[in-house]
């Protein structure tokens, strides 16, 4: 987390740093792609269950090497216990699948100066970082029927108590990006969303006592709380998620879009005045 917030103050310290009498204007696009889940239920990284992601894009360039773009996007994540190698976890169970609509305001940095309408300054590396905000709700099948996890408490969350569908996170990504035409180019990148919450997937902590949860949440919690493959595992207050890391979700994609802004007019083509 704290070379995220470092990113984030170089990239604004530049912002402020950099000549501003180069090029400016914004851009509107695009972007297609997949987005990744990875927490309590996919705690080796592997890329599982990818889901379709796409969003629109805005960005505003202050000069050649600094932009700030805002998107909205729209991702599916999901991940199953069943998939895992980890013993503890395939015996534990559980599963879950997230629409997330997020939203996010960045600060990027080119590597090159980057010029549209150039011949020489047209394409380039970046990074960038910054926050997002984003709303989620996990659902798991039981029995051929489709559940919203949180309406259910499955770590005893009291009635009124139960964790925030809406959250943030911090950004951080990079990509490539270079013009096909004057005013439009195409960008390829990955970033991912350090989350402010461990619910993600609804799981974080242990198993609640089954007799509290069925009283005050019904027996179809006790089902979608506990869906363990061994007796024991779920007994209260055992190891369910894990407590000391956030969830995160990646998207990957690529994106076309189109600026609107002057062009630079090449050194040679500049009037000169005595």
């Amino acid at each position: 987390m704290k070379y995220i917030l470092k990113v984030a103050i170089i990239l604004l310290i530049t912002v402020t740093s950099v000549s501003v009498s180069a090029q400016k204007g914004y851009e509107l696009g695009g972007w297609l792609g997949t987005s990744y889940y990875f927490g309590d239920l996919n705690t080796n990284l592997k890329i599982t269950k990818p889901g379709i992601a796409l969003g629109v894009i805005a960005r505003y360039n202050f000069n050649t090497r600094v932009s700030m773009r805002t998107s909205l996007s729209y991702g599916r994540v999901g991940a199953d216990d069943a998939d895992s190698r980890n013993n503890f976890e395939r015996n534990r169970n559980l599963s879950f699948r997230s629409n997330i609509f997020d939203l996010s305001n960045v600060l990027e940095f080119n590597f090159f100066k980057y010029e549209h309408g150039s011949r020489t300054y047209n394409k380039t590396p970046y990074l960038f970082g910054g926050f997002n905000l984003f709303h989620f709700n996990p659902v798991a099948e039981l029995n051929g029927e489709k559940y919203k996890l949180r309406d259910f408490g499955t770590e005893g969350q009291a009635v009124g108590q139960e964790y925030s569908l809406v959250n943030g996170g911090l950004v951080i990504g990079g990509g490539f990006k270079w013009d096909i035409s004057a005013d439009v180019s195409i960008n390829i990148d990955i970033s991912t969303r350090f989350l402010f919450t461990d619910y993600l997937d609804d799981v974080s902590s242990v198993f609640p006592s089954k007799a509290v949860l069925e009283s005050t949440r019904g027996a179809t919690a006790v089902a979608l709380s506990d869906r363990s493959l061994v007796d024991g595992l779920g007994d209260t207050d055992r190891q369910r998620g894990d407590t000391k890391g956030k969830d995160k979700y990646t998207f990957f994609g690529v994106s076309i879009l189109k600026y609107f802004g002057g062009i630079e007019c090449p050194e040679i083509s500049r009037p000169k005045w005595k």
